[in-house]
C-alpha cells in the first residue's frame, strides 16, 4: 500500500488564498474564521488544524511575500545576468513595482502585519531575521559592483540599509497616500539618484 501524499502545504496555500480573497472583500476586522473556512471549502475545525486565529493567517500571508522577495533578491546575487549590478538593482525595482501593484487589494494586510508583529514575538523575530538577510544580500551585490569598478568604495552595509529604508519608506507612504507616492516613478527615480551617487568616477 503506497503512503498517503502529504497535502499539508497544498492545504495551507488553499487556506491563504481563501483568506486573501475574504480579507480583500470584507476587510480584516469584518472577516471571520467561518468566512475563511467557507471560502476554502473546509470545515471550521479543519481550518483550525492549520491556523488558530486571523493573526496566524496574517503572519503566514506576509511571511510568504517576504520569503518570495528574498528568493528573488538571492537569485540576483547568484546570477551573472544582467551583467551590471546597476541593471540588476533596476530590475529588482521593477519586480517590487509589480509586487506592489499585485498587493493593492491587500493593502490593509500590510498594516495588520506590523500590528501582529507588535503582539507576537515570533513574528518580530522573523522580521528581524528577514531584514538582516535582506541587508546582507544587498551588501554583497554592492560589493560586487565595487569589485567590478562600477561603484566607488563605500560602506556596503550602510548602502544596504539605505536601499532597504528606501523601499520600506516608499511602501509605507504608498499605503497611506498611493496617489501622491506613485511607486512606479518614485521608486525608480529614487534608486537612480542613489546609484548615480555610488557610481565610480570615470
Amino acid at each position: 500500500m503506497s503512503p498517503r501524499p502529504d497535502v499539508s502545504e497544498e492545504r495551507r496555500t488553499q487556506i491563504l488564498e481563501a483568506a486573501m480573497a475574504v480579507f480583500a472583500r470584507q476587510g480584516f476586522d469584518q472577516a471571520r474564521m467561518d468566512d475563511i473556512a467557507q471560502e476554502a471549502g473546509l470545515s471550521k475545525g479543519a481550518l483550525y488544524l492549520y491556523y488558530k486565529s486571523k493573526d496566524a493567517i496574517i503572519a503566514a500571508i506576509l511571511q510568504f511575500f517576504f520569503t518570495r522577495a528574498m528568493k528573488k533578491l538571492q537569485g540576483f546575487l547568484e546570477s551573472e545576468e544582467p551583467p551590471s549590478v546597476r541593471e540588476q538593482l533596476l530590475r529588482l525595482n521593477q519586480y517590487y513595482i509589480a509586487e506592489m501593484k499585485w498587493m493593492v487589494s491587500l493593502l490593509p494586510l500590510s498594516f495588520q502585519f506590523y500590528a501582529v508583529a507588535a503582539r507576537q514575538r515570533a513574528v518580530r523575530q522573523f522580521l528581524k531575521q528577514y531584514f538582516k538577510d535582506y541587508r546582507e544580500v544587498l551588501a554583497a551585490l554592492i560589493q560586487r559592483g565595487i569589485d567590478r569598478g562600477e561603484f566607488r568604495p563605500v560602506p556596503t552595509e550602510r548602502v544596504a540599509i539605505t536601499i532597504a529604508a528606501l523601499y520600506e519608506g516608499l511602501a509605507l507612504l504608498w499605503m497611506i497616500d498611493p496617489d501622491a507616492t506613485q511607486w512606479e516613478h518614485t521608486g525608480e527615480s529614487s534608486l537612480l539618484l542613489l546609484l548615480d551617487g555610488l557610481a565610480a568616477p570615470l
